[in-house]
């Protein structure tokens, strides 16, 4: 979107009259090859909204009178339906807000992950599962056991992204800094175009400032896409408050209570027979990768069998 298209998108906001204000002078522009004089329209618009016009940039200095800046933003401004980069995004800051519950998820994830260096917290949260999963332990072999977990922490991990993160906000704050970007090429082309054609000084001065406004507005924006990140983190710290227990049990299963002599090894794709403590991918032990290997499995399965797709909407 033009710079000019916007400051017209933003007069139209403040004075819904101005759309008529705008078509007369169209009009007029017209009927004259381009050249608007305040005697021309004097009848259709106000002062004011003649003054506004020429202190936002819509009407610059031509030949003999005032012209349009760039007609073709112009036209786009008051002919378009809204799509595509002409139309302003506007997100709602407050779809984007942590809740209490939001927060105290994030303390308690940050809390959990203190067990991956305390022994005792390990120990503690490590014992407490075995409750709930000792059952599981005792039907099942150990590789069963990890693909159990991995098929359970996928399934709330989609569903925790599919009711907590909204595609179309990911999709506004990209189309937004798209937008801003469109801005300011265009900003620097007509510069460039100004400069070859040696234009006035005026109009290069004010190009530049131009250039400079759509420059603030990109540094306000990646200032607000704040947004977007806390969007992204959300299902993150509630995916982590569930998934930090059962790492830390399977942990502890591991190192601190050991398993049964057949089950200390397993048969790993490409890797073949290895211990669940041997380094398999770098300092990654076994029972990680396969762990991850089953979990990005069925969270993939999960979501397309449940039509759950997370990619931000594109208009």
């Amino acid at each position: 979107m033009t710079r000019t298209a916007e400051k017209i998108n933003s007069l139209v906001r403040e004075d819904s009259s101005m759309t008529d204000a705008l078509e007369a002078i169209r009009e007029e522009a017209d009927r004259n090859g381009g050249e608007i004089q305040w005697s021309d329209v004097s009848d259709d618009l106000t002062s004011g909204q003649w003054g506004r016009l020429i202190e936002k940039g819509v009407l610059v200095d031509g030949d003999e009178g005032f012209e349009i800046a760039d007609r073709e933003a112009y036209d786009d401004a008051l002919d378009g339906d809204g799509d595509g980069p002409a139309a302003d995004v506007e997100i709602d800051a407050e779809t984007t807000q942590w809740s209490q519950w939001d927060k105290t998820a994030a303390m308690g994830s940050v809390l959990l992950m203190v067990g991956y260096w305390l022994n005792s917290v390990r120990d503690t949260v490590g014992s407490t599962i075995d409750t709930v999963l000792a059952p599981l332990d005792a039907a099942l072999p150990f590789y069963a056991v990890i693909l159990s977990v991995a098929l359970l922490t996928g399934l709330y991990s989609t569903l925790l992204q599919a009711n907590l993160m909204n595609p179309e906000v990911m999709s506004k704050y990209q189309e937004r800094m798209k937008a801003m970007q469109e801005k300011q090429e265009d900003v620097r082309e007509r510069k460039k175009a100004a400069e070859e054609r040696g234009a006035s000084e005026a109009e290069i001065e004010r190009l530049e400032k131009e250039l400079e406004e759509v420059r603030e507005e990109q540094m306000e924006a990646m200032a607000e896409n704040m947004g977007m990140f806390k969007e992204q983190i959300r299902p993150m710290v509630w995916i982590m408050l569930f998934t930090i227990p059962l790492f830390l049990w399977m942990y502890w299963k591991i190192n601190s209570v050991g398993l049964d002599g057949a089950e200390q090894t397993v048969v790993m794709p490409i890797a073949g027979e290895t211990k669940w403590t041997a380094s398999l991918l770098g300092p990654m032990p076994a029972w990680i990768v396969w762990y991850f290997l089953c979990s990005m499995s069925f969270t993939q399965l999960l979501r397309k069998s449940l039509n759950i797709d997370m990619t931000p909407s594109t208009s």
